[in-house]
């Protein structure tokens, strides 16, 4: 059982930036997909970003291209988004998943956080 504990989230206004993180209580991290989703209120779940076992390959929504970068680092076991630019309608909660399928992390994972509030003010 994969145990997933977001944080980073919090305030910050239209343009800034945050870094989120996602640590895992598995010592086989390195053989999970792990991805990240959000979901704002009133809205469905959404799928934000991607990275496979290895790190050399990541996959995002159309919506946070060219401004959040996923990472990895398996040796501390954490997952990182790096949001820059952003704006009011990124403020969601976002979720940490892990799945060791890559196609299936994008979809529909077996393992997620509780969620961390990010919030952007305009």
């Amino acid at each position: 059982q994969v145990q997933l504990v977001e944080s980073g989230g919090g305030l910050v206004q239209a343009g800034g930036s945050l870094r989120l993180s996602c640590a895992a209580s598995e010592r086989t991290f390195n053989m999970y997909a792990m991805g990240w989703f959000r979901q704002a209120p009133g809205k469905e779940r959404e799928f934000v970003a991607a990275i496979n076992w290895s790190g050399d390959s990541t996959y995002y929504a159309d919506s946070v291209k060219g401004r959040f970068t996923i990472s990895r680092d398996n040796a501390k076991n954490t997952v990182y988004l790096q949001m820059n630019s952003l704006k009011p309608e990124d403020t969601a909660v976002y979720y940490c998943a892990a799945d060791r399928q890559f196609i299936v992390v994008v979809t529909t994972p077996n393992y997620w956080g509780q969620g961390t509030q990010v919030t952007v003010s305009s």
